[in-house]
């Protein structure tokens, strides 16, 4: 069982100086009850089918299993998603030896920009970038499958 560490944080800053690739996403969810969340993912030209268990009490880790699927089956999947797609940009950024992922939102979830770093526990230490903002792991508001239901610009 593949087990993903991962802690978020807002950001506010200049991230995207350091940035060395970007993708556009467009994800849906099949399932969002928070036990297993079944996402369908575009990133660029490539389809992705995702579930994810519950996470841990701190929201750090938690369960995922990940497949690529053909990009012409993850639109067909994409049309019977629940209400609320996810469009951002996701920017890759290199530093302190890890790689940050940061995602900027658009759509209803415009202004919201998020940072994930991926980690081997979830007390490993690491080097923070001066744009990396308040840490929100655990806080379930910024999990994509709650932006789809309750967007951004409705907090």
């Amino acid at each position: 069982m593949a087990q993903e560490i991962e802690r978020k944080f807002l950001v506010g800053g200049d991230f995207k100086s350091q940035a060395g690739r970007q993708t556009r996403i467009t994800q849906g969810y099949l399932s969002s009850v928070p036990e297993r969340t079944v996402r369908v993912r575009i990133k660029g030209e490539k389809g992705f089918l995702t579930i994810k268990g519950i996470g841990s009490e701190s929201g750090a880790s938690r369960y995922e299993w990940e497949r690529e699927i053909p990009v012409a089956e993850a639109h067909e999947l994409l049309a019977i998603c629940e209400p609320g797609v996810i469009d951002k940009t996701r920017y890759l950024v290199e530093y302190g030896g890890k790689t940050f992922e940061v995602d900027e939102f658009y759509g209803d979830n415009e202004g919201l920009i998020v940072a994930e770093i991926e980690l081997a526990s979830e007390n490993e230490a690491f080097e923070k970038p001066d744009w990396l903002g308040e840490e929100v792991t655990g806080d379930a508001r910024y999990y994509n499958s709650m932006l789809m239901k309750t967007p951004y610009k409705n907090w």
